[in-house]
């Protein structure tokens, strides 16, 4: 395991936790701070660094927030290292709900996964690793009721994930357990959505 400086981790799990502590995660409704939490963990338990670990806690930040307005708080808090994964994790140029925008938006980010740092492409691969496990298990509790909190359509959510999946196992070295781990994850919910 790589070492955890545990008083700067501390410090972006207490950031964290006061970001987000009133947002959920969709489907069954859950606290967002909870799955941030487990994607951090998932990180650790890999032989994450604390850069990497903190990342995970606070990777959807600019989607959330003005980027301009806060990146220089993430640089001053947690380094320019943070920053520069929590800012390639994020696809974070149009906030708009549309359907269509959604899918636009994610063609943009795949584009652009093969530029992205490796400590970047862990991050992700964690991420979507536990949100596509997430699904599975409200799936197996409420069935197609899931999809109805989602936007955007599960040929979409599928062909997203597929894509991903293809491309982090070609850019992402290493973690081929994880990786493997994600694929088979993929095939799962594609056979949850088309049975």
């Amino acid at each position: 395991m790589g070492k955890l400086d545990l008083i700067q981790y501390k410090r972006a799990l207490d950031f964290s936790y006061n970001f987000y502590k009133h947002k959920y995660r969709k489907g069954i409704k859950f606290p967002y701070f909870n799955y941030l939490s487990s994607v951090s963990n998932l990180i650790i338990e890999n032989n994450g660094n604390t850069d990497e670990a903190i990342a995970a806690l606070i990777h959807d930040y600019f989607e959330l927030e003005d980027i301009n307005k806060k990146s220089n708080l993430i640089k001053k808090k947690f380094g320019v290292k943070v920053y520069n994964i929590v800012k390639q994790c994020s696809d974070y140029d149009d906030l708009n709900n549309q359907n269509s925008q959604w899918l636009e938006k994610k063609k943009k980010y795949l584009e652009t996964i093969q530029k992205k740092s490796q400590s970047s492409l862990f991050v992700i691969l964690c991420d979507k690793l536990h949100s596509v496990s997430c699904m599975i298990n409200d799936h197996n509790k409420i069935g197609k009721k899931l999809w109805k909190n989602h936007i955007q359509t599960t040929n979409d959510i599928l062909w997203y994930y597929k894509t991903l999946c293809n491309k982090l196992k070609k850019f992402l070295k290493n973690h081929k357990t994880l990786k493997d781990k994600f694929q088979r994850h993929v095939n799962e919910l594609e056979y949850k959505i088309k049975n």
